[in-house]
């Protein structure tokens, strides 16, 4: 079975050591993860943080996808039934397209953070709101990850929760979306 592992941003994936998940299969981030890990894949959605991103040259070297991609820059568009969606939901879906069988999403919090403000450990650098913010809605990324796994059906999802991951109602009608405790995950991915 091909396991691959999606990065969030939220900040329930802290002290993961992301290196170590290389040796189990794909990684597939968003955004600024960028700036500190390389991960197999990267998406961004939002405008700015993708043309920074490819004006960085690491468009070039890495695999990078978002909606408009910048001539000669190497980065490659989303694939169309997608283009809509956040950046976490569109890698969840490239990590299903590309054949994996199992799909952990970490740093998916959907929620506030431990404080009740804004969840993300990008949260005060550029491209993202302060710690001191409202949480950002995630609603379409629920409904995102939910049509995800019904389109991939055969696909199992577990969204590895932490302490400041958010109870998500719908998932849980949703036969192929698992949950596991942070702590019973970093005991299988040592």
């Amino acid at each position: 079975m091909t396991t691959a592992f999606v990065l969030g941003n939220g900040v329930s994936r802290k002290g993961i050591e992301l290196s170590t998940l290389r040796r189990w299969g794909k990684i597939y981030g968003c955004n600024a993860l960028y700036r500190e890990f390389e991960p197999d894949v990267l998406v961004a959605t939002d405008r700015p943080i993708a043309e920074q991103i490819q004006q960085s040259g690491y468009s070039l070297e890495h695999r990078f996808y978002t909606r408009k991609p910048m001539t000669g820059q190497g980065a490659w568009e989303i694939p169309k039934d997608i283009w809509g969606f956040s950046s976490g939901p569109v890698a969840v879906n490239l990590a299903a397209i590309d054949g994996n069988l199992r799909i952990y999403m970490l740093g998916f919090d959907m929620g506030p953070s431990a404080t009740g403000l804004f969840n993300n450990v990008y949260a005060d650098t550029e491209f993202y709101k302060t710690s001191a913010a409202n949480p950002t809605f995630s609603g379409n990324w629920a409904r995102q990850i939910i049509d995800t796994a019904k389109k991939y059906s055969q696909v199992e999802f577990v969204r590895v929760e932490g302490t400041t991951t958010a109870k998500i109602p719908k998932f849980d009608h949703v036969t192929n979306l698992k949950h596991m405790p942070i702590d019973e995950f970093l005991n299988l991915y040592k």
